[in-house]
Formats: C-alpha cells, structure tokens, sequence
C-alpha cells in the first residue's frame, strides 16, 4: 500500500485525565513541533535534541503561553511508526489539547485517521500484521487471558510460526519448480516427495491446530456466554444484578417484566464471562412477551453454559426437557428463594446432582451426574422418557444461593470457572482469536490437503507447486505480505484515533 509520508498529530489519551499526549510523526514531525515549542532556559531546541530525549518548555501561539509541557523526540526510523515523531505531553484540559491540534495543524500536520500511527508501523516495517492487529486486541483486552493472548501475538509468537511453515513451503515450491523447468529435457526429481509428504503432514497437523484454538480464542475474547433461563418472577434478574455487583437490570413483583435480552460482562478469575439475563419461560398470549421468550431459548442455545433458575422442584420431565435441549453444554441449576418450597421437594433433584449439605462458608461438593439403571427406570415410571428408545442421559449441577452462607456468591463464581473450562493462557500460548486469520488458516488447510492428496496420487509438479503457492499465499495473508490495499483500510479504521 503506498501513502504520502507526510506528517500527522492527533490526541493520544482518553479525556479527563490529568495529564494528555499529542502524537506527531512525520518528515517534518520534529520542525513543525519546533514551530510552537520554546525550551526554557538551557534546553536544546528540538532540532539539536537527542533522539529518546526529554525537552522540558512551553508551547506557545505567538507570545501567549498555552501549556508548560515535556516533549519526547524519537528519530527516523527507531520510534513507534519508523517516522520522525514527537509526543507532546501536557495538562489534560480538553482547551488545551484543542489548541496545541490547531496550532500544530496551522503549523503544517493534518489531522490523523483511526489505526494511521500503527499502519504506519506497519507499512514501515516495524511490525507485520497480525502484530498490528494484536495492538488493537491489547487495547481492547478486559481480563488477564486476553491480555496473555494480545502480548503473545504482538511480540510476534504467531508470526514466526507461520514464518518457518511459510519458509519450508517455499523451499520445496522452488525445487519443484526447477524440475519444471528441466520436464522437457529428462525426468528428474529435485524435491523429495517423501519429505515433502512427512513436510505437508506436519504442516497440517500445525494449521489443524491453529484453527481448533479458534473457538477457545474466541470465547476468550468475547467472553464465556452463560444464559440465565427460568420462569418468570423467580429472580433472573435480580442473580443478574447480584453478579454484576450493579441494578443493571430491572426488578419488579409482577411476572414478566424483562421481555427483552439484557447483556452484560464481568471478570471472575481473570475469565470474562459475558451473562445474559432472559424473559421469563411460560406459557403467554402477549405478542411482545412472546417475541422475548423466543429470544430466550435462542440465547439458550448459543449460550456455552447455562443458568436454569428455579424456585420450586421441576417436575422429572421439565427436569429431562432442560437437560435434552443443554446435552452439548454446562447446565448448572439454581435454586433460589429457598423458603417457597420444602427441603424435601428436592431430595430427588439433590439425588441426582450429589450435593453436599450447604456449609457456613457455602462449600459445595457438586459433581456431574450420569444416572444408574435404576435411576433411568425410576425416572421411566415416571413418565418422563419420550419417543426415544432410550432415555436421555441427564447431566447436571445444582447449587442452593442462600445470602446467609455465601452472600458473594462466591460458589457459584467457583462453579462458573469450572464449568467454562479455560486452560492457563500463557504468552508462549498461540491461540487464534481474529477471524480474518481463522478464515485464512481455513484456506491454507484446503490447499495442503490438495498437496497431500496430490502427492498420495503422484499429481505432477506443475499441480502441487499450484497448490503449495496457494498455501503460502494464505499464510502470507496473515502477516500483511500480500493483503490488499481495502483489507488494509478495513483492519485499520476499527482502531482508535492516535494509535
């Protein structure tokens, strides 16, 4: 991608703060920074400052003093974006970063686009793109893992291993194609097929798991979905809010009041869980009322772990329904109001989950549930199998809230964390979270699966060195070596101003 190096400022810091950063780089960053900046006594004007130096002055429009300010100097090409760049540091009024922008822009700069600082960097050199991409993702980070997984691809941990899968490839594309170049004359081999089988295995196997780490990649960054499910009035809601530690969510007596889906986040163990509170279950001739239930059990089934709120027993087929429609998930149920109903109404629900009585700290010994025979033909007689010819398997845990014993809900935040089953995240970790970069993994899996195939079919050179480019095309994608100039403005326009 080419672009007019010419220089750009723009506000680095978020408003309100004490302090507020200006970006400047450029040809002429460090003279047009020169123009408005007046060292005190004994400092070096910034043409004869040191690189990586600081220049204590004041920024001035004409003789009126705007701002007391230090102004960093970094020199072409060891700064941020390759550039000559200076970062002008001042008080955090929003006048007087306003008037610093103009009188740089009246000096010379244009204002800066969304991402320009970092696709410079990029454009310059100074990192690929899949590292720019990481910079965004670090910004963006809300938990220890994400936070992991950005610094990991930005130190370049994801580049170098598509690097050293890209160099192999080429290493034997050019050898194949020198054998091409010699078809007309004998039939020789300069590539070894049998290393370029045992090559294309191990390729596969690295990009197979490249993109299986997409889904925990993504999970991570969007956060561990939990549906809270129930009927209504039996305080989804207020589970919301005691989870959110906020009234994110409106809490009323009367029956169906949340009618739409309510989403929110929060961090339990350095895991970003991402709840979403649902309309109530049950049966109503409301258009509205309906329209949200719907949306309920369309969250239920994109949800990875499920909340099933109760405050009375489930009838053994409700209790089955549940478990059937959450089999591919974490199914946790959650009694509430513990003085509507019985002990003893739950026996059977106990039973079947293996709880432990609820102790002083709130300690649970909860495990998974697969039913004996006797439980399956208890639950038979009870009517609560189906057409199947066999009965579904239930699978879940049950937990009891009480404010008395674990007001935190400290248990229940323990039960989540198993439930999500996140591994430790390392920044040694490669894991995949950027759909661009799954899609493009997708495609160089194709295209190594055509070289195996190929090779396993004695395919002529001239096919495999077709599907090997292909290969090192997608991966080169990855990293910006052959994007296209609207993929490039399309990554970059998603970042903030002055980054």
């Amino acid at each position: 991608m080419n672009y007019e190096p010419d220089t750009i400022c723009a506000i680095a810091t978020a408003q309100g703060g004490a302090i507020g950063m200006i970006r400047v780089s450029g040809p002429e960053a460090i003279d047009f920074t020169s123009k408005i900046f007046r060292p005190f006594k004994n400092g070096k004007k910034l043409e004869e400052a040191a690189p990586y130096s600081l220049t204590f002055g004041q920024i001035i429009d004409g003789q009126e003093v705007i701002d007391e300010v230090l102004v960093s100097l970094f020199r072409a090409p060891h700064s941020y974006t390759g550039e000559n760049s200076t970062e002008i540091a001042c008080h955090g009024s929003s006048y007087i970063l306003q008037r610093v922008l103009q009188l740089l822009i009246q000096a010379g700069c244009r204002m800066a686009h969304p991402g320009e600082y970092t696709q410079r960097a990029y454009l310059n050199g100074k990192m690929d793109l899949s590292q720019a991409e990481a910079v965004a993702d670090l910004i963006a980070s809300t938990s220890a893992a994400t936070h992991r997984l950005a610094m990991s691809q930005m130190r370049g941990g994801f580049s170098k291993e598509l690097t050293k899968l890209r160099d192999q490839l080429l290493h034997f594309t050019s050898l194949i194609e020198l054998e091409l170049d010699f078809s007309d004359h004998e039939d020789i081999e300069f590539a070894d097929r049998s290393e370029l089988f045992k090559l294309a295995d191990h390729i596969e196997q690295v990009i197979s798991r490249l993109t299986d780490s997409f889904h925990l990649g993504n999970v991570l960054k969007k956060g561990v979905p939990v549906a809270i499910v129930g009927k209504t009035n039996v305080g989804k809601s207020t589970l919301l809010n005691r989870l959110l530690h906020e009234e994110r969510a409106i809490v009323s007596d009367i029956h169906g009041t949340t009618r739409d889906v309510i989403e929110d986040t929060i961090n339990i163990g350095g895991i970003t869980f991402r709840f979403i509170d649902t309309a109530g279950l049950r049966s109503t001739t409301d258009t509205i009322e309906q329209i949200g239930i719907q949306r309920a059990y369309q969250k239920l089934d994109e949800a990875q772990i499920v909340l099933w709120l109760i405050d009375e027993p489930p009838t053994p087929l409700e209790l089955e329904e549940m478990c059937e429609r959450c089999k591919e998930k974490k199914l946790i149920i959650v009694r509430n109001k513990a003085d509507k109903a019985s002990e003893a109404d739950f026996s059977y629900v106990k039973s079947l989950s293996r709880i432990s009585s609820v102790g002083a700290q709130g300690s649970l010994d909860l495990q998974f549930y697969a039913p004996s025979e006797s439980h399956q033909a208890d639950l038979q007689s009870q009517g609560t199998t189906d057409s199947h010819s066999e009965p579904v398997m239930l699978s879940f845990q049950f937990i009891e809230l009480s404010a008395k014993f674990d007001p935190s809900l400290e248990s229940l935040e323990r039960l989540l964390l198993q439930a999500a089953d996140i591994p430790s995240i390392s920044q040694a970790d490669i894991i995949v979270t950027n759909t661009r970069h799954y899609e493009a993994l997708s495609n160089a899996f194709e295209a190594i699966h055509r070289v195996q195939h190929g090779l396993h079919d004695h395919l002529s050179g001239d096919f495999l060195a077709q599907d090997i480019r292909e290969c090192i095309y997608h991966l080169s994608d990855i990293v910006g070596e052959v994007t296209a100039d609207d993929v490039l403005q399309n990554i970059f326009k998603s970042f903030c101003v002055g980054k």
